[in-house]
């Protein structure tokens, strides 16, 4: 049986989540480049492919129109970003910063994407998925330009956090809870575990490979 369609309209709270994501993975990005000292147009390069990364892959997914490519705001906030860390002294970014920006872009992001894709009448399920990749591609690109290990290659809790935010807001959506409300609960859920993983280290179990015997191989954790 088919669940039926919902139909969510992007608010006010929802566009301006979209908004902050772009922002602080903008920023995520700059601060990347920054760490590698680069120039002002790496800055800008790494802060629009980190900002539009996973809201482009998700809109290509979900065959909607590529939401940067018909907005001019997406790209100039990522660029005045880019600019503000650029202008800023060094020390007013600790050695947090990157990750606080990027907790902040991840669930606002997850939120956001989920909205978007559920907007357009996909099924909950699916756009916690769309949620998701709108969340963790942006921070992969990021990685990878910067030729860092990526986080979600890591048993650090992040596309955990992504998935709750993402899942929390299509449940409470599908309940009958109103956009905005299921919106704040989401974001505030989501945030809290990541920054219980940032503080505290929390971390999900690795897969260990099991002899013949049964008896789990490599060291203990």
């Amino acid at each position: 049986m088919t669940p039926p369609e919902i139909n969510v309209p992007i608010g006010s709270i929802l566009s301006a989540l979209g908004l902050v994501g772009i922002f602080v993975f903008a920023a995520s990005g700059a601060l990347a480049a920054a760490r590698l000292r680069q120039t002002l147009v790496t800055f800008a390069f790494f802060a629009i492919t980190t900002g539009v990364g996973g809201g482009t892959v998700r809109d290509l997914l979900i065959g909607a129109p590529v939401f940067w490519i018909h907005d001019v705001w997406p790209a100039l906030i990522c660029l005045g970003a880019a600019l503000l860390v650029w202008i800023t002294p060094v020390h007013w970014w600790s050695a947090r910063a990157l990750d606080w920006l990027d907790a902040i872009g991840l669930v606002a992001f997850a939120v956001f994407g989920t909205a978007k894709a559920m907007s357009l009448g996909i099924h909950p399920f699916i756009s916690a998925l769309m949620g998701i990749s709108t969340a963790c591609v942006g921070g992969i690109i990021r990685d990878l330009l910067a030729g860092e290990p990526s986080i979600v290659l890591g048993p650090e809790i992040y596309v955990t956090a992504a998935a709750l935010a993402a899942g929390v807001y299509a449940l409470l959506l599908s309940i009958g809870l109103s956009p905005p409300a299921a919106a704040v609960i989401a974001v505030v859920a989501g945030f809290a575990l990541r920054a219980i993983a940032i503080v505290r280290g929390l971390a999900l179990p690795s897969y260990r490979e099991r002899s013949a015997g049964g008896q789990a191989g490599g060291p203990s954790a």
